[in-house]
C-alpha cells in the first residue's frame, strides 16, 4: 500500500522544517492504514530517497509493507 501526500515534495531530503507536521501526519496515517489492512502488529514503512535508493516516482510517498515476515538487512 502507498501513502501519498497531496503536497508535492520530490524526495524526503527535500522536505523542510515547514513540512514537519505533514511528515508526522504521514507516520500516523501509516499506522491507520496498517490497522485497516490487519497488519498493525508487524509492518514496515519504506521511503526511498533518490534514484540510487530505488526511488522511481519523484513525489514523496510511503510504502506500507506487511503480511509476511521480514528479515534484516532488507533487500
Amino acid at each position: 500500500m502507498l501513502i501519498v501526500p497531496k503536497k508535492e515534495i520530490a524526495r524526503l531530503a527535500d522536505a523542510t522544517p515547514e513540512d514537519q507536521a505533514l511528515l508526522g501526519h504521514l507516520m500516523l496515517a501509516a499506522v491507520k492504514v496498517a490497522r485497516q489492512l490487519g497488519v498493525d502488529q508487524a509492518f514496515r514503512v519504506v521511503v526511498n530517497n533518490g534514484a540510487e535508493a530505488g526511488q522511481s516516482v519523484f513525489h514523496l510517498h510511503l510504502h506500507i509493507l506487511g503480511g509476511r515476515p521480514f528479515r534484516w538487512p532488507p533487500g
